[in-house]
């Protein structure tokens, strides 16, 4: 399986990207003790390894299933970062 195929696959699972929502809202929520980076960065690595040591990596192997999971992981969480960025946005108040 080529890496696109594999990212294109990952891009889609419900799964990663319930949680990462979690790993967001949770983040945000315990910023003023943990801070942003640190807790994101491994939250976005374990979520990488967890998906394919749970479910079994396919016929790509499990470090390529791993790369690729960083790359969908980042991808996703930047998507859902601008949504929350946004809906901040609109109901600050003026």
């Amino acid at each position: 399986m080529e890496f696109f195929d594999l990212l294109g696959t990952q891009l889609t699972d419900p799964f990663r990207i319930a949680l990462l929502i979690g790993l967001l809202v949770t983040a945000n929520n315990t910023a003023a003790h943990t801070g942003h980076l640190i807790p994101v960065a491994l939250g976005v690595l374990f979520i990488a390894v967890l998906i394919p040591s749970a479910f079994g990596a396919g016929p790509a192997g499990f470090a390529a299933t791993v790369a690729a999971g960083i790359a969908a992981n980042l991808i996703i969480l930047a998507i859902c970062w601008v949504a929350l960025t946004l809906y901040r946005r609109a109901t600050a108040p003026r």
